[in-house]
């Protein structure tokens, strides 16, 4: 797991990159993990590879990044097909494919949470710990740790 340096962040975002942690390592068969803002841009992320455990898939370096376009584009593509078709607002997107799945869940801020899994991955067991982060990151995903989380990950290499 990479992730911004936690030094010097307050306790609400170490608490953050502390349950991005936890959710993948904890989930079997996520592979990265990415938190983007309501305007797309990434506030938190996973990168897998360089110390993910021995029986997790590696990926390439970036690959969080590009995650978080991912979930950035579906975000605002299901967003639109709901109020096109007046469904109300979306709460989780789900997409698989041949060899992986993608997964965006909506955070009360606007935020999204996404994740990049394996195909044999359990879908409800990454549903509903995404759902346990959403609703422990919440709350604590103001504008002012927001702008921190940004910040912070500007200056990670």
């Amino acid at each position: 797991m990479t992730a911004p340096s936690t030094y010097g962040l307050s306790t609400q975002a170490r608490n953050l990159q502390w349950l991005l942690t936890d959710l993948v390592e904890e989930v079997p068969g996520v592979n990265s993990v990415a938190v983007v803002s309501s305007d797309g841009l990434l506030l938190l992320s996973s990168e897998p590879g360089t110390d993910a455990p021995q029986d997790r898939p590696k990926g390439p370096r970036g690959a969080s990044a590009d995650l978080a376009t991912i979930v950035s584009g579906l975000g605002s593509l299901t967003t639109g097909a709901a109020a096109l078709m007046e469904f109300g607002t979306v709460k989780q997107t789900m997409v698989a494919m041949e060899n992986g799945s993608v997964f965006v869940m909506a955070i009360s801020d606007g935020s999204l949470l996404g994740v990049h899994a394996t195909p044999d991955c359990d879908m409800s067991v990454v549903a509903y710990h995404m759902a346990l982060f959403v609703g422990r990151a919440g709350h604590v995903l103001t504008p002012e740790v927001r702008s921190e989380l940004r910040q912070s990950m500007e200056k990670t290499p």
